[in-house]
């Protein structure tokens, strides 16, 4: 009987670990990440993604639950906004970050130090990662020109505005990707 049970838990190791999961058991949920109490610190949890929304937004699993997150830092063009036309670039920034962030694909979702955890929507604000990336999809969207710089607050911005702001104008200049491709990209 122990016998039985030694293997059967072997087993079960055996396909943890065959599915990856040996080295990276899923990650609760911080509480004070879902509470918003507000920008003490930045908060970075592991999760998976669940489905990309547009070219800034995407649905995220943590720890079992679904949570809807905003690029923080980043505006791309619209493409599925309700009761607004597709702007000039939205389908290929969609496109875009569906390539970086795809579905079932791991990412390191970060909130920021310097600003609000949640936007009006109720959506978190945070950095994405995926996992093998140095860099941020939102980083990412902004050097490519699938996004514009978006700073939901001037008095508080968040703490890469500035390194974002440089990207942005990098983007700009060399006219990548929507600033290259639609007539007025700055008036979306």
């Amino acid at each position: 009987m122990l016998s039985r049970l030694l293997h059967a838990v072997a087993a079960a190791a055996c396909l943890w670990a065959a599915a990856g999961c040996a080295s990276d058991p899923p990650a609760a949920v911080p509480t004070d990440l879902l509470a918003d109490p507000g920008p003490q610190r930045a908060l970075r949890v592991r999760a998976t993604v669940a489905w990309v929304v547009d070219g800034d937004t995407f649905d995220a699993r943590l720890g079992g639950r679904r949570m809807r997150v905003r690029l923080l830092g980043i505006d791309a063009p619209e493409s599925v906004k309700r009761d607004a036309p597709v702007e000039c670039y939205g389908p290929e920034a969609s496109a875009r970050l569906k390539l970086l962030l795809p579905k079932g694909s791991r990412v390191t979702v970060e909130t920021d130090v310097g600003g609000d955890r949640r936007d009006r929507f109720g959506r978190l604000l945070a950095y994405a990662t995926p996992w093998g990336s140095r860099a941020t999809a939102n980083a990412t969207m902004l050097r490519q020109g699938f996004a514009d710089l978006y700073v939901f607050h001037a008095v508080r911005p968040f703490y890469r505005a500035q390194a974002f702001r440089a990207m942005r104008d990098e983007a700009r200049n060399a006219r990548r990707g929507m600033w290259g491709a639609c007539p007025h990209p700055e008036q979306r």
